[in-house]
């Protein structure tokens, strides 16, 4: 029976052994300023290294009052058990979160600096878009005006088509009427010319009767 108890013990043991080794647990030294890793379980032995607060260490033999550690450098030695957590250590906390502080605050300038520049960025556009919209409130203006203009050289153009039209018209009745006033004074000028050619040559003749009239008497 005790046999089987040490058997049970033993094996136990071993299972607890291997257990610790092949899953080793990762602890932290706890807030305090310094902790010695000696080559043995007491004060008495020689020191390896010095640790401090928020060190992670790796366990490799948990006991009760000592624990066997291996340090990020791969030394291994023994510190005192009460001193690791497993919990983060607030200076690790601090840490942190002063990081995280510092990254934030990197962050929040340069968002303002981005927020600046969006807002000079949002300005300058909303002068672009008032100087837009002013030169479009023009640009109507001007259409309107030169619509209206063109609709009257339109008006005008056509009216000064048709009176030139009616002008040649005209011109060309006038130049028609002037060859046929031309004609009728012509032919007026040669009626007189005949008429008068007829009267003296009437008067010729009657002149030219009466002296031989006048002539015949005497020679009798």
């Amino acid at each position: 029976m005790k046999l089987i108890i040490r058997l049970f013990a033993f094996v136990g043991f071993l299972l607890i052994f291997f257990s610790t080794t092949i899953h080793a647990e990762t602890l932290y030294v706890s807030d305090i300023l310094k902790l010695t890793v000696r080559t043995g379980k007491g004060s008495s032995y020689k020191i390896l290294a010095v640790i401090q607060s928020g060190d992670a260490v790796e366990i490799l033999q948990p006991e009760d009052e000592w624990a066997l550690v291996r340090l990020p450098d791969g030394k291994e030695g023994w510190v005192i058990s009460r001193y690791l957590t497993g919990k983060i250590t607030n200076n690790i906390k601090l840490s942190r979160l002063q990081r995280k502080h510092k990254t934030l605050t990197v962050q929040i300038a340069a968002l303002l600096e981005e927020n600046t520049e969006l807002k000079r960025e949002n300005k300058k556009l909303g002068s672009e878009i008032a100087k837009t919209q002013k030169d479009t409130k023009e640009l109507k203006g001007s259409y309107k005006t030169l619509k209206t203009e063109s609709a009257g050289y339109l008006k005008l153009k056509s009216k000064h088509e048709k009176t030139a039209s009616q002008l040649v018209e005209k011109t060309k009745a006038a130049e028609k009427f002037e060859k046929e006033l031309t004609k009728l004074e012509l032919g007026r000028t040669i009626r007189w010319f005949l008429t008068g050619a007829g009267v003296l040559l009437l008067g010729f003749l009657m002149g030219y009767a009466t002296k031989r009239q006048r002539r015949r008497p005497t020679l009798r």
